[in-house]
């Protein structure tokens, strides 16, 4: 049976069973296997990665085909085309993160890598498969937090908010803080909520700095991602109501709960990958509210997501505001870089230099053990003057 796949602008061939692709033209074909000896026929598999084919890593997105059972492995496939020279990240799941490819010890497994040159077959084997209860939790939390649970906002999904409160915050009642909102909140203080049990260690830096007199005491504030993340966090309807949630609700809620420098010069938003590039664009469209942002390995311009364009066509005065960007070298980090490099160029046009930062950490791949790498350096640059 042949069938018509308009919205690939391919032909879908079924034999068997089986899907084979007659790919579009400039596409190439990639044929991803997977062999686990521990899951059973009626085990549902998906393919979860950094391309949009993949299912911008949402672990549930994209199943695989059962093939059968050959030597004792049950197999699946997902057949995908991509342009020649992309760069993909990818893992395997059952439909959940609590349930990816692990290791003997039930560790998740490193990112596969893969840059598409010709087309190819590519099989894995996944022998382990983790369950939540396997994962270690690495770190803990540092200093005084507290959490708000559910908070709404008009046109978004409800989300938990986190908050650091700097040493002395308790003793010190007369005394008012700037504040650093951060995305994808989950993952920047509390292990036992970030992606793998590894968060940003934000609590632990910030104590070490404030010590050292490098930064003043500060607050942090972190929203969680949703389910809705690529939407809330990119240029469209749901990317503004994200925004104005940050502007119109939660940092009012802030601002009224706690002992906060209100006023734009005290005021911080920042982020990793698309969390980088909500964080920018708050900054350029929410100046009257945010004076810096932090963009670490932001997507700010990548398959269908351009926001380097907005910037690179603004006419009006220029923004007061300072931009720290950075990024690094390995798997998904390699496709962001044109991105990124197109945005650092909109940005000298537009007159930026001494304002803003770039840093290349070519050996760091795209992980919150990175980020936190590099936080110090960054938010010690923003807060300088502070």
């Amino acid at each position: 049976m042949i069938k018509t796949a308009a919205k690939f602008a391919c032909l879908a061939l079924v034999i068997g069973g089986v899907v084979f692709f007659i790919v579009e033209r400039g596409k190439i074909q990639v044929t991803f296997i997977l062999e686990s000896p521990s899951l059973t026929a009626k085990s549902n598999v998906y393919l979860v990665g950094s391309h949009s084919a993949l299912g911008h890593w949402q672990p549930d997105q994209v199943a695989m085909t059962y093939l059968g059972e050959q030597q004792g492995n049950h197999r699946w496939q997902k057949q995908l085309s991509f342009e020649q020279g992309e760069i993909l990240e990818y893992k395997f799941t059952q439909g959940s993160w609590a349930n990816e490819g692990a290791n003997s010890q039930g560790l998740p497994l490193d990112n596969n890598y893969l840059t598409v040159t010709h087309e190819q077959s590519i099989t894995t084997k996944v022998s382990h498969w983790r369950t939540t209860a396997d994962l270690p939790v690495l770190g803990q939390i540092t200093g005084t937090v507290k959490y708000h649970s559910q908070l709404t906002g008009q046109g978004v999904l409800p989300r938990d908010v986190i908050v650091w409160l700097p040493p002395g915050y308790q003793q010190n009642v007369e005394q008012y803080y700037p504040v650093l909102y951060m995305h994808d909140g989950q993952n920047i203080i509390d292990p036992n909520t970030a992606s793998f049990k590894v968060d940003w260690s934000i609590d632990e830096t910030l104590t070490r700095l404030i010590k050292e007199k490098k930064v003043p005491p500060m607050i942090v504030v972190g929203m969680s991602s949703t389910t809705n993340r690529g939407p809330e966090y990119s240029p469209g309807a749901d990317g503004e109501a994200y925004m104005s949630f940050v502007v119109n609700t939660v940092k009012p809620f802030i601002d009224n709960t706690y002992r906060t420098k209100g006023a734009r010069e005290h005021t911080l938003v920042g982020g990793s990958s698309m969390g980088g590039m909500i964080a920018l664009m708050l900054a350029w469209q929410y100046n009257d509210v945010f004076s810096k942002a932090l963009c670490m390995s932001p997507a700010f311009k990548i398959d269908q997501l351009d926001y380097v364009a907005t910037i690179a066509d603004y006419q009006g005065p220029k923004k007061a505001i300072k931009i720290y960007i950075d990024n690094g070298g390995l798997g998904l980090e390699q496709r962001l870089q044109p991105g990124i490099d197109d945005m650092l160029l909109a940005l000298k046009q537009q007159g930026y230099q001494n304002e803003m930062l770039w840093v290349l950490d070519k050996d760091a791949k795209h992980t919150e053990a990175a980020w936190a790498k590099r936080f110090p350096a960054a938010i010690t640059w923003l807060m300088q003057k502070e």
